[in-house]
């Protein structure tokens, strides 16, 4: 059975200010607070060059000051050890 999270609520994720999840929100992955904006996504865009300042022209209300948290984010997960899954034979 499906389960209706439309009363739960938006949280946020331990020690951020910006990063949010519900699990109706972009597939129950971690998004910037007041957007439909996945962290992933700005990641990669910013892997390809695009700046704070890009995004926030190309994304209307993207807060280019949630940047250095995004960062902070994906540094403490890569910094979490892989599961033999993850790894290519």
């Amino acid at each position: 059975m499906a389960q209706d999270h439309e009363q739960d609520p938006i949280r946020a994720y331990k020690n951020y200010h910006w990063i949010v999840w519900h699990p109706d929100l972009l597939g129950g992955k971690p998004t910037i607070k007041g957007t439909r904006i996945s962290v992933s996504q700005v990641l990669g865009l910013m892997s390809k060059g695009v700046t704070a300042e890009g995004l926030a022209e190309d994304y209307e209300g993207f807060p280019k000051e949630c940047i250095p948290e995004l960062l902070q984010f994906a540094s403490e997960q890569a910094a979490k050890p892989l599961e033999p899954s993850d790894v290519a034979a």
